[in-house]
């Protein structure tokens, strides 16, 4: 970043940076979770078997998070030039924060599920069983507010270029119609055309005019060249 970017360099740093954090996240869900676990089952499986992969995932993705926030940084500095823009700025600093929001979201539920890990060790497999199936249900309601995330980008994005299309087609509208007042002022004042046809005639004139004088000095001197 010590070097100065475009516009269009940052938002492409930026995508593919969110992109990044949203897949590291999933994983990050489902390690927190006790979903993706490297043997056994992921209900009987301990959650503190992943201490360390956790840990250092979340510092990988805090990294990350940092980098997307200072690339945002320099997107606001850069000079706004028109409304989509700014929507779009605006667009990513709305999906930081809430990058950093499931981040700090799945941290907190992970040490909650480890205090509770701790305090429930004497307890049956059955109570094991229904925190499994409690973790599941969240890892498959975070993924699914990545679809509504993707989903709701996308829209924005179609948003925007069917405004564009209306401005465009306006602008052809405006221009239809300043020709046809052309066209209405041209008929109701016919001698106007009388009077730009007798030019068009003289200027006609003058140039098969200019043209034989042109031919006949030709020829002329042609012809005093060789007698």
């Amino acid at each position: 970043m010590a070097t100065a970017l475009s516009y269009a360099d940052l938002r492409k740093h930026a995508r593919q940076l969110e992109n990044e954090i949203d897949l590291k996240l999933v994983a990050f869900s489902k390690l927190g979770a006790g979903i993706k676990t490297p043997a056994g089952h992921a209900d009987t499986v301990p959650l503190l078997s992943g201490e360390d992969t956790f840990e250092a995932m979340a510092s990988e993705i805090e990294e990350l998070l940092t980098k997307l926030t200072q690339v945002n940084e320099r997107l606001s500095e850069q000079p706004v030039s028109g409304a989509a823009m700014l929507h779009t700025i605006q667009r990513h600093r709305e999906i930081l924060a809430d990058l950093s929001r499931d981040f700090r979201k799945t941290n907190s539920q992970h040490e909650s599920r480890r205090e509770r890990e701790d305090l429930l060790k004497g307890s049956n497999d059955s109570s094991f069983r229904t925190d499994g199936v409690n973790n599941r249900r969240d890892m498959y309601l975070k993924e699914n507010q990545h679809i509504h995330n993707s989903d709701h980008l996308i829209n924005e994005q179609i948003s925007i270029a069917v405004e564009t299309r209306e401005h465009l087609t306006t602008q052809r509208h405006t221009l239809k119609r300043l020709q046809t007042r052309f066209n209405d002022i041209s008929n109701k004042y016919p001698i106007i055309n009388s009077l730009i046809s007798r030019i068009n005639i003289r200027k006609r004139r003058d140039s098969i005019i200019v043209g034989l004088v042109v031919a006949l000095c030709t020829l002329l001197m042609l012809v005093y060249a060789f007698h």
